[in-house]
């Protein structure tokens, strides 16, 4: 699903300014591409870690 959804985007459509303001300041949409995925690494390896205090 992320390889059809990112393959069609242009260039010129991911250097584009992304719509919202997410943080204070405007950024290009593979910016914030880039740090949504690194996001969702940071809460995989919380959650890794959750489990392994489970697991013992």
């Amino acid at each position: 699903m992320i390889e059809s959804t990112l393959s069609p985007l242009s260039e010129e459509q991911l250097q584009a300014e992304y719509p919202i303001v997410v943080f204070t300041e405007k950024m290009t949409t593979a910016y914030f591409l880039v740090h949504l995925a690194t996001h969702l690494t940071y809460h995989r390896g919380q959650i890794n870690y959750h489990r392994r205090l489970l697991e013992g």
